[in-house]
């Protein structure tokens, strides 16, 4: 079990590692030994998470989340098998953790009367400044 939060833990059997080759720099070594990490992690059908976790985590993974709700991290950043995989575990589970807190409800507000007359007493200011800058018609 991968303890996530003291209430949500994940079972090993959920996660499936694949080891793949890294791209970029790396000489010779990266042609021949597949050190980079792919995590999948089948969040739609995971028992471990409650719904609106689950629903959480799919809005912040995004693209990292496929059509059949399956998260997919690759890990390449270290030379190490070993360094990649647990790079690739430990951003699950920030993931989950982000998803384990639950948004804060917006509260509707409204502007107080001083500020909305302080709002109308500068318009008034600036339009008087702006009609003091016109050309003075001619009365006669």
């Amino acid at each position: 079990m991968i303890p996530i939060t003291s209430t949500i833990a994940i079972d090993e059997n959920e996660i499936q590692e694949e080891f793949i080759r890294a791209s970029g720099p790396g000489g010779q070594n990266v042609n021949k030994v597949s050190t980079a990490v792919r995590l999948m992690f089948d969040v739609q059908h995971s028992p471990s998470l409650p719904d609106d976790v689950r629903a959480r985590l799919i809005r912040l993974a995004g693209k990292r989340v496929n059509a059949d709700g399956v998260l997919l991290i690759e890990a390449q950043r270290h030379r190490t098998q070993e360094q990649n995989r647990a790079d690739a575990r430990t951003r699950l589970i920030e993931l989950i953790r982000q998803a384990t807190i639950p948004p804060k409800t917006r509260r509707k507000t409204k502007p107080s009367l001083a500020a909305k007359q302080r709002r109308i007493e500068s318009k008034k200011r600036r339009a008087s400044v702006k009609s003091m800058r016109r050309a003075p018609t001619d009365l006669s």
